[in-house]
């Protein structure tokens, strides 16, 4: 009987609230480490910056106008300083999400495995799976492989911004100061930006797979990687229903999430500002929890498909019949062959 590996997938999160637990608690901390350090910065940025008696008074007149022209000499001279905090704050968070994301993935990872494995008592048959072969005589330590899965994964981000910035290069120069053509250079744009976001969101999904299987086999970096295109290749469709359930299940909470967002925001007229950015926060949160959710749900299917030998993630082929076979051989009896006169109008 086959066996969906998205609907097992989804039921393993269900059943596992403790994994999503676990990931809720290494990404919102990562995001509230960022989040901090970034207002901590621009804070101290701000107190940094002189402002003369002339300059307040262009800000109390709130006139756009002069209020640009005061915020542009207020920070004349000082954005290489904040670009230079910037990158060096970028390069730490990095550094932290590298190992933070490499501990919470080992966590969950095996605590799906673990769960998996005893749903469908594994027996040796289940050592076919992809990616199995020799992996118990491999190392036990996995926690240097995530670390390289996940700094090529930072280094596939931190590319994919400088692509963005060559496209907008690129389209820049179909328009210039004798004939400025904004249109032209924007959907110029658009087709460059899809492609390197399309190249950033495929490379970071298959190191993002090959981090789930160097954990389950505990197998280094490139062997990881080389698992996850084989099972990419040998069982496609299947790895694709998993993709595109979980996509659509995310584009699902994502409408759900926006919408719920517009409620309080259309009281903004009658409701204190507090309480609807505080409905506003709620609701990112809740969002933000069932993503996560959604994400073990498809690690778990992943790895599901990586489990089961190929006769249970689809049904198998019907067997061939085999034809029957053709008579090569003469019948001597057959009276039509018969020699006799007269025996043919007999019979």
């Amino acid at each position: 009987m086959a066996i969906s590996p998205t609907a097992e997938g989804f039921r393993a999160a269900f059943r596992r609230p403790s994994v999503t637990f676990g990931e809720i608690i290494w990404r919102w901390s990562v995001g509230a480490a960022a989040t901090g350090l970034f207002f901590f910065g621009l804070f101290e940025y701000l107190n940094t910056l002189p402002v003369t008696s002339g300059e307040t008074l262009l800000l109390k007149t709130r006139q756009p106008y002069l209020v640009g022209q005061a915020i542009a000499h207020i920070l004349q001279g000082s954005l290489t300083r904040a670009v230079m905090s910037l990158m060096a704050a970028a390069t730490l968070m990095g550094v932290f999400w590298i190992i933070a994301a490499s501990v919470g993935r080992i966590a969950t990872v095996e605590a799906l495995i673990s769960y998996i494995q005893g749903k469908f008592a594994v027996d040796a048959s289940f050592e076919q799976g992809v990616g199995r072969d020799g992996a118990s005589s491999r190392s036990t330590t996995v926690f240097p492989a995530l670390l390289r899965l996940n700094f090529l994964r930072a280094v596939v981000a931190l590319s994919a911004i400088v692509g963005f910035a060559g496209a907008a290069i690129v389209a820049g120069f179909a328009s210039d100061a004798k004939n400025p053509q904004p249109e032209l250079a924007f959907f110029l744009f658009l087709p460059l930006a899809a492609l390197v976001w399309l190249a950033w969101w495929f490379l970071n999904w298959l190191l993002s797979l090959a981090g789930v299987l160097a954990i389950r086999d505990r197998e280094s970096a490139i062997d990881a990687i080389s698992d996850a295109v084989g099972m990419c290749r040998e069982r496609t469709g299947a790895v694709f229903a998993v993709s595109i359930w979980s996509g659509l299940a995310h584009l699902v909470v994502f409408g759900a999430g926006t919408t719920a967002v517009s409620v309080p925001l259309s009281f903004s007229g009658f409701v204190p500002g507090r309480l609807i950015l505080a409905a506003v926060f709620l609701v990112t949160l809740v969002y933000l929890a069932l993503v996560d959710w959604l994400y073990v749900a498809r690690m778990a299917s992943y790895l599901c498909i990586a489990e089961m030998p190929a006769a249970l993630v689809a049904p198998p082929a019907p067997a061939p019949v085999a034809p029957t076979p053709l008579q090569t051989t003469i019948d001597r009896d057959e009276p039509i062959l018969s020699d006799a006169p007269g025996l043919i109008a007999e019979t």
